[in-house]
């Protein structure tokens, strides 16, 4: 019979002989396929951040709610200013929420011309609005 010591110097386990079956040799490490997985991982991420950012990042035009008012069950007034360039013609999305944060009205206002134009619009809504805002205005191409 073999002596075992209590503490094994390796940091390997010891396992008695003829138990537990053949240990498997340890698998070789595969850089080059690392190394590729993660540069596929880094265009794809990229290129996500590329399209988010012209989708909705940096805004060629941006629009500030000024006040809001003549609050009815069937609509609500805003005035909004639109910042945008000169000859730009820009679409701006206006919506109004109930007091539970429902959408209640919603319409795609144009603005006029100008690069700092007030825009005054009635948006008719399916319920009572407690708010209004601009959502998004795009530039038309």
């Amino acid at each position: 019979m073999t002596e075992t010591h209590a503490t094994a110097s390796s940091d390997a386990p010891i396992f008695p002989p003829g138990r537990y079956g053949r240990r498997r040799e340890p698998r070789p490490r595969r850089p080059v396929l690392f190394a590729a997985v993660a540069v596929v991982a880094l265009i794809a991420v990229v290129g996500i951040t590329v399209k988010l950012f012209q989708q909705y990042g940096n805004p060629q035009a941006d629009a500030t709610v000024t006040r809001f008012y003549d609050i009815s069950d069937t609509g609500i007034s805003v005035d909004f200013v639109v910042h945008k360039g000169e000859s730009d013609l820009v679409t701006c999305l206006v919506r109004a929420r109930d007091k539970g944060g429902d959408e209640v009205g919603a319409a795609n206002v144009e603005a006029g011309e100008g690069d700092a134009v007030t825009v005054t619009y009635r948006l008719a809504t399916k319920g009572r609005p407690v708010t209004v805002e601009v959502v998004r205005c795009t530039v038309e191409q």
